[in-house]
């Protein structure tokens, strides 16, 4: 059975409520409820069954109610939302429970050191404690679901939280390793016992979500859709993109995540959170232009929206949240007729790092970088992995450090006779498990340089005009000589690496006058590879005429075939999406001051980081566009506003330019019937 369509104005309604707290519930107003999300224009929420605290908001004969619950709030809060055709899914957290941890503290995961794992660590530390899917607790959270699917078959849906399994090494994890022959003393093979417990967990939890009926929607979170294990997406009937901008994750995060999670043939929604933070934040609210903003980029992706909000223990929705939420979610329905069942048009594909090399900082700085770097390029791309197909994509991207296999070569290899175009850059492109590079690029390869950091001179057509001496690149090159290929510039060295040895000025050596002799890249038929791990480095460091400088390799490379060309700054942000049966594209353009503010806020689980915002939305004026046309176009309209615009056909291609727009706006291009 195919599941219903996700709606487009959800509320993930957090109710993590310690048990020390009385009165719960007791605010709670049918009338009152009801008008607080009609106003905002919520149409599905997301409450309560089972909270972190290990509580349950309901009665039940297999976990614990809530001390201070005199009701049935679940079924209380359900009800309200029916009548008036809001949905409702049901959340249990699943990774973490403190009540069961009273009696069964050996439930809890224990990493190779012996410690608690997980956010608590301490039985002096508040906070919430990770418990291991290979002990007995899995069994009991099985039959917490099995009851909730019995007491609330019409729930729309089950969220599972929390869903993470560590190295543990407590009693339970231990016999498994020893019966599967697997060694807990090497941290490969505490990795696969983690997997295995995971795997185990998503057929069990699965399962038991299903128990009543076999089109129950089933939703895991893990905070992020892994981009290099697609056997767990036999378990999601759909996918929540968790992705709190103020939370850690920054403005740049969602679009990046979006264009993986659009590939997986599931419906998805995008989640942030109406908090100045992140979850957790009574009283901790955002400016209601960032949501504007935020729900907008969902839109622009093809995602629905989903706004994290946090009941207080009374049980009344907050009047100022939702008064923030409704000036973003009022505008998302006005918008929802161009959106709905819209396909994405993309140029780019960047084969995601991620996805060949696990979950390392390595991989996913070169997968952000790119798409960082394409999103200010307002280029149309998307993030996949290999089981995607190449060939609906003009360019193929392998960021950094993509080794390349016998079957990978072979696909790329077809890739590049069928007309594909290939950029490779760092140690993408050479060989795995062996020297050298597995495809033609046109040079000789001699290893990677023994400098570090080096500099480029890129060749003319390649400069930024204030350019010409050479280019600090912050890291080693790999040494190559154009033989076949045309050079794209030449390597510089410096005189001598900084050591205590000889060291020269602050920080780095100058550079020799002298090129080296290698080349910082080559150019070879559709092929261009470039010899610095261009993508890492702008995650990490963020130089702009690096950008500058990959922007215009990636003209050379498409030439005139770009979908899309508009002199928005490198701020803004343009997606084009499709509707087929209405025979009409839709161009999306956004736009929000974002600003840091305040200094290094620190991090649940640790850390810390600065916290961009969005308070201002300055408007833009004199936007040109230039969309490759694919039809006749019979007339150009800006909505939801349903005005029509002044368009031009010139040489096979749309030209628009639009007065003014603030935060986003759609134009719409409708091809002749």
């Amino acid at each position: 059975m195919k599941p219903k369509s996700l709606r487009f104005r959800q509320i993930h309604l957090d109710f993590h409520t310690s048990p020390a707290i009385e009165g719960i519930g007791a605010a709670f107003d049918k009338k009152e409820w009801q008008e607080t999300l009609q106003t905002a224009r919520v149409d599905s929420i997301t409450l309560f069954s089972k909270c972190h605290h290990g509580l349950s908001y309901h009665p039940t004969t297999v976990g614990v109610q809530h001390p201070h619950l005199t009701f049935d709030l679940l079924r209380t809060q359900m009800d309200a939302c029916r009548e008036i055709g809001v949905r409702t899914p049901v959340y249990l957290s699943a990774g973490v429970d403190n009540t069961i941890t009273r009696t069964h503290p050996e439930w809890r995961e224990i990493d190779s050191a012996g410690r608690y794992a997980g956010w608590s660590k301490s039985p002096l530390e508040p906070g919430f404690h990770k418990l291991c899917f290979n002990t007995p607790y899995l069994d009991y959270l099985c039959r917490q679901i099995e009851e909730t699917v019995t007491l609330f078959p019409d729930a729309d849906g089950i969220f599972l939280d929390i869903i993470a399994q560590g190295q543990c090494c407590c009693p339970w994890c231990m016999e498994a390793m020893a019966k599967r022959g697997l060694d807990p003393l090497k941290e490969e093979d505490r990795v696969e016992s983690a997997r295995l417990a995971l795997e185990r967990y998503y057929q069990a939890t699965t399962a038991a979500c299903k128990i009543r009926n076999p089109g129950m929607p089933v939703f895991h979170n893990s905070g992020n859709i892994a981009r290099n294990n697609r056997d767990i997406l036999q378990y999601e009937s759909h996918l929540e993109l968790e992705s709190l901008p103020t939370g850690g994750w920054g403005y740049d995060h969602f679009p990046e995540s979006a264009a993986y999670a659009a590939n997986l043939g599931l419906d998805f929604l995008g989640m942030t959170g109406k908090f100045h933070l992140s979850w957790g934040e009574f009283g901790g609210l955002k400016h209601p232009n960032a949501l504007r903003y935020e729900c907008a980029a969902m839109l622009a992706v093809g995602a629905k929206c989903s706004i994290g909000d946090q009941l207080h223990p009374s049980g009344r929705l907050d009047r100022s949240t939702y008064a923030v939420i409704g000036a973003a979610y009022g505008e998302v329905a006005a918008k929802e007729p161009w959106c709905s069942g819209s396909a994405p048009i993309a140029d780019i594909a960047i084969l995601s790092s991620e996805s060949e090399n696990g979950q390392s900082a390595a991989s996913k700085d070169a997968d952000t970088g790119a798409c960082r770097i394409l999103l200010e390029g307002h280029h149309l791309f998307t993030l996949i992995d290999r089981q995607i197909d190449f060939a609906p994509y003009k360019l193929l991207i392998l960021p950094d450090n993509i080794l390349v296999d016998d079957a990978l070569r072979a696909r790329l290899d077809a890739y590049l006779a069928q007309g594909g175009k290939l950029l490779l850059s760092g140690r993408s492109g050479l060989r795995k498990g062996g020297e050298g590079f597995a495809l033609d690029i046109g040079a000789s390869y001699q290893g990677e340089s023994p400098y570090s950091p080096d500099y480029l001179l890129p060749a003319p057509a390649l400069r930024p005009p204030f350019l010409e001496t050479p280019l600090l690149m912050y890291a080693a090159s790999q040494r190559i000589q154009a033989t076949t290929g045309e050079s794209l510039g030449q390597i510089f060295d410096p005189y001598f690496n900084r050591t205590y040895q000889h060291f020269c000025s602050h920080r780095n050596t100058p550079f020799r006058p002298e090129p080296s002799g290698f080349d910082a890249g080559v150019r070879h038929g559709g092929l261009v590879y470039l010899a610095h791990p261009v993508f890492t480095l702008y995650r990490g460091i963020g130089a702009v005429i690096q950008k500058d400088i990959v922007l215009r390799v990636l003209d050379t490379l498409l030439g005139d075939g770009r979908t899309i060309q508009t002199n928005l700054p490198s701020t803004a942000r343009v997606t084009v999406r499709q509707q087929p049966e209405a025979k009409r594209r839709i161009v999306h353009l956004l736009y929000a001051n974002k600003a840091v503010r305040g200094g290094e806020a620190t991090r649940e689980g640790g850390g810390a980081s600065s916290v961009e915002v969005i308070e201002d939305l300055a408007a833009l004026h004199g936007v040109t566009l230039s969309v490759r046309q694919q039809a006749p176009i019979a007339r150009v309209t800006i909505e939801p506003q349903g005005e029509e615009i002044p368009h031009t056909v010139r040489e096979g291609r749309v030209e628009i330019t639009l007065d003014t727009f603030t935060c986003h706006q759609m134009v719409v291009l409708h091809e002749a019937r």
